[in-house]
């Protein structure tokens, strides 16, 4: 397992050096296109400061910031025990030595990220639309493909490269807006002199990069991040060895034509399940972030003999139809058996799925400061936070209880 992460970094931080490169190289073009002599190494400078303020930010406060801006609310054991347990049981299934926080956001669309760049402030949040739809045992593929980033490093690599994504396309729109809005006027000025010449070059080379470095640097952002999604996935598999209830699980959430309104650019590729889309559309192989959910499934459903890495490997092979280096060589090489499951039941009942709705609409109005009273009757009342007065009738029985 370690042994597959260090690789899975090596892999990783390979395309975040380009990452990297591209974004000195465009500091360099656009410092000199504004100042030949000595703005390259300017520009250089503005764009490590950009990406370090981002960073650092990122750092320190981005869990907060993303589960903010998401709307999630962290739930204790009482407020949740299935959920609070189905991340209990993966972290000790996954040897993890840190507890992470839980948090439910209140969205009808299935979904679910986790995040902390350290490992013992950690966080799995899920929507109360995946509460609703899922059984245990596909919640707990879920949690456990979480978990596996987790232990995987990827928000810490996913955060950093995400922001030096974001550097590089901020930097590129205010300069293009900059020669958009100034016309150009800069470059005029300078190639009136007998260097107009380069300065044309680098004025083109600058065009053509301020278009293009985007584009490249998503790229490279994006084969990190489908890279890192087929690992958790494997890595899911080995924690709950039931590929089939993972499998149900990303079935319910594609099949969700649901939109998930706190989702944007920044926070989608966090997601399980990339949640942009366009409105009434279906989640199934929208793929810019995250692999063909289609081709994941499949890849699931084609392990029948273990659940080990290169059982993995191999189903993966056998669906891309090709070879493929996904695993490193010492993971294969695993003499370790992880045997499969059997097939457990799955599919929810009406009436599982009725009760599984109201549960987390209790919990809800629990995290939104909802009071819950019994009464003798059998009937639960739920009392707004809205609501001031110092008694009230049970509306079936009429018995009066003071709160």
């Amino acid at each position: 397992m370690w042994e597959l992460i260090r690789a899975n970094k090596r892999k990783s931080m390979t395309l975040f050096v380009g990452m990297g490169f591209l974004l000195i190289l465009i500091g360099y073009v656009f410092g000199s296109f504004y100042e030949p002599d000595a703005g390259g190494f300017i520009g250089i400078f503005f764009a490590l400061i950009l990406w370090s303020i981002l960073s650092t930010v990122s750092y320190f406060g981005g869990s907060k910031i993303l589960l903010g801006v998401s709307g999630a609310k962290e739930v204790s054991q009482e407020i949740h025990p299935q959920l609070f347990n189905v991340v209990e049981e993966m972290k000790i299934a996954s040897s993890f030595p840190y507890m992470p926080k839980v948090y439910i956001i209140d969205d009808p669309a299935p979904n679910a990220f986790a995040t902390g760049v350290k490992p013992e402030k950690t966080a799995i949040a899920v929507t109360s639309g995946l509460l609703e739809r899922l059984s245990r045992y596909e919640l707990q593929g879920v949690v456990a493909h979480e978990m596996s980033h987790i232990i995987n490093r990827d928000v810490l690599l996913m955060t950093f490269a995400g922001m030096m994504l974001g550097a590089i396309t901020i930097i590129s729109e205010v300069f293009l807006r900059g020669l958009y809005f100034g016309g150009g006027s800069r470059y005029k000025s300078k190639s009136s002199k007998s260097s107009g010449q380069a300065q044309l070059i680098i004025m083109i080379v600058a065009l053509v990069l301020a278009i293009l470095a985007p584009i490249l640097a998503r790229l490279l952002y994006f084969a990190i991040s489908r890279k890192r999604e087929y690992l958790a996935d494997a890595s899911a598999v080995r924690l709950t060895r039931y590929p089939e209830g993972f499998a149900a699980a990303l079935e319910k959430i594609s099949n969700s034509d649901l939109d998930l309104q706190k989702a944007n650019k920044i926070t989608a590729p966090m997601y399980i399940v990339n949640p942009l889309k366009k409105k009434g559309m279906k989640l199934s192989d929208l793929s810019s972030t995250h692999p063909p959910i289609s081709e994941r499934i499949r890849i699931l459903r084609n392990l029948q003999q273990g659940a080990n890495f290169k059982n993995y490997q191999q189903a993966f092979e056998m669906v891309k139809g090709k070879k493929s280096d996904l695993i490193p060589p010492s993971a294969l090489n695993d003499p370790a058996s992880i045997g499969i499951l059997q097939p457990l039941v799955t599919q929810q009942t009406f009436e599982e799925m009725k009760s599984a709705k109201r549960e987390v609409g209790d919990v809800l109005m629990k995290l939104n400061d909802f009071k819950f009273v019994n009464c003798t009757c059998g009937l639960k009342i739920k009392i707004p936070p809205a609501f001031k007065q110092s008694s009230f009738k049970c509306p079936k029985c009429g018995r009066v209880h003071n709160i």
